[in-house]
């Protein structure tokens, strides 16, 4: 027998000497005795970093309201002409009395606290810090709650997108049982149902000028359906992983498509020309909207960042980094030039056209999923633990909370909400959530300011206990 067979049946009897379990044994013991000894050993907290860290937060959390002090300052200063060298915040001081927000709590000591108890600040007083109070933060404006009316069954996997067609009489959800359902949007029920996708449905959008159903699946396929004979008649082939959301302009002839790859990309909707590909962001793009002004396209990224596109060069107008986690969802106003984006960390307000920070809206405790905003103002939010808030776009007054419902023989873990949509008047939400369900939800006509008052207190001098 040769020396290399010798050497061959020598190999084979050492791999099966040693069994895979006992390999990864050795592997992982070894890896627990290499970092055992430096287990739990942090490095030093730099407070001077730390301290830098919070200036910055501060700044970038509330450096409009720090800008709108400092004006009040200078005109109570030029109101107050036999005192021009006192402050403007006197009125605060002399009766002991912290300057809401701005105001450092850490020079309110135990004497402070002991006058404020035993003075009694004059109405003058009180009415000037209310005025302050209520210019920084204006009363948010009363909405009537939501309840849900209608539930429909019918997919037999996760709901992952809803739209609703120009004319307001139905409205189409993909699922992940790959079947787009049309609905009847009075009746709620099902019209008809298209076949074609061979993975779930993400992204769907049906054209106000064309009769054209645009939708996009985890099996990388962008398709237009012709809803005259309930079609495909086009394919849009260019992205290299799940597709996981579209949007149309809404002047031109151009679709956005985003997803998994990394990239958003523009098409000709006629040629099937990919137009531009959008690259800058490093992971996944959950969420593209267009806009009719600019910027025209933006996008939210699993990288936690938000890009604002300029469409006709393909390239990157603004970078938006305020947020901490990954972005799944971006809704434009359809009135106001502004938009919001939603992450687990918190939703956030912007100005367009170059993203101006506006304020946090806080409340969830879960990964925001969608949102959604009327042309009353009124945003709605739903998260993968399945409740829902809503909001006041204006004040970002949270004045409702919902658990959506599970549907009986459902696990809890299958409350989750991943996709809604107002129709086209606003007056009624549509849901498409993880127990298999569309859930229709309407305004309270019962409900009054009396019965559902809003819980809002910006008056914060009367509210101290004297």
């Amino acid at each position: 027998m040769s020396t290399r067979s010798q050497n061959a049946m020598s190999f084979s009897e050492e791999v099966q000497r040693h069994s895979v379990h006992t390999l990864v044994f050795r592997s992982l013991k070894r890896t627990h005795d290499m970092f055992l000894s430096c287990q739990g050993m942090l490095p030093p907290i730099d407070e001077e970093a730390e301290k830098i860290k919070k200036l910055v937060k501060a700044r970038d959390c509330y450096g409009l309201v720090f800008d709108k002090v400092e004006r009040n300052k200078i005109n109570m200063k030029k109101s107050q002409p036999n005192h021009p060298k006192s402050d403007s915040l006197d009125i605060y001081k002399d009766n002991h009395l912290p300057l809401a927000i701005t105001d450092n709590p850490e020079k309110v000591n135990k004497n402070t606290e002991t006058s404020m108890v035993l003075s009694s600040p004059s109405t003058q007083n009180i009415a000037a810090a209310n005025r302050l109070i209520n210019h920084i933060m204006p009363k948010p404006k009363w909405h009537p709650p939501w309840k849900l009316y209608r539930v429909i069954s019918g997919h037999l996997g996760w709901v992952r997108c809803v739209t609703v067609e120009p004319g307001n009489e139905w409205f189409a959800t993909g699922a992940a049982d790959r079947v787009i359902k049309i609905w009847d949007l009075a009746s709620g029920k099902l019209k008809l149902s298209l076949t074609g996708h061979v993975s779930t449905v993400r992204g769907l959008q049906v054209s106000p000028r064309h009769p054209y159903l645009f939708s996009c699946g985890e099996d990388r396929q962008v398709k237009c359906w012709d809803l005259e004979h309930n079609k495909v008649v086009r394919h849009y082939h260019g992205h290299l992983s799940a597709v996981y959301s579209l949007a149309l302009h809404p002047t031109i002839d151009v679709l956005l498509t985003a997803g998994r790859d990394s990239t958003a990309r523009v098409w000709d909707m006629r040629t099937k020309a990919n137009v531009h590909t959008l690259t800058g962001h490093t992971n996944t793009v959950a969420s593209v909207v267009a806009h009719e002004f600019e910027p025209q396209v933006l996008t939210g990224s699993h990288d936690c960042t938000i890009r604002l596109w300029d469409l006709a060069a393909g390239k990157t107008r603004a970078t938006l980094t305020n947020h901490k986690k990954s972005v799944r969802s971006l809704v434009l106003h359809p009135k106001v030039y502004m938009f919001a984006s939603a992450s687990p960390d918190n939703i956030k307000q912007w100005t367009c056209p170059d993203g101006k920070f506006i304020q946090n809206l806080t409340g969830h405790n879960a990964i925001v999923n969608c949102m959604a905003v009327n042309s009353d103002g009124v945003l709605m939010s739903g998260a993968n633990n399945g409740s829902m808030y809503a909001w006041d776009w204006r004040t970002g007054y949270n004045f409702q909370r919902m658990q959506a419902p599970v549907q009986p023989g459902s696990m809890d873990s299958e409350a989750g909400v991943f996709a809604m949509a107002f129709d086209n008047s606003g007056t009624r939400l549509i849901t498409a959530e993880a127990d298999k369900t569309i859930k229709l939800y309407r305004e309270d006509d019962t409900a009054t300011e009396e019965s559902h008052p809003i819980n809002w207190k910006p008056d914060i001098i009367r509210r101290r206990k004297y």
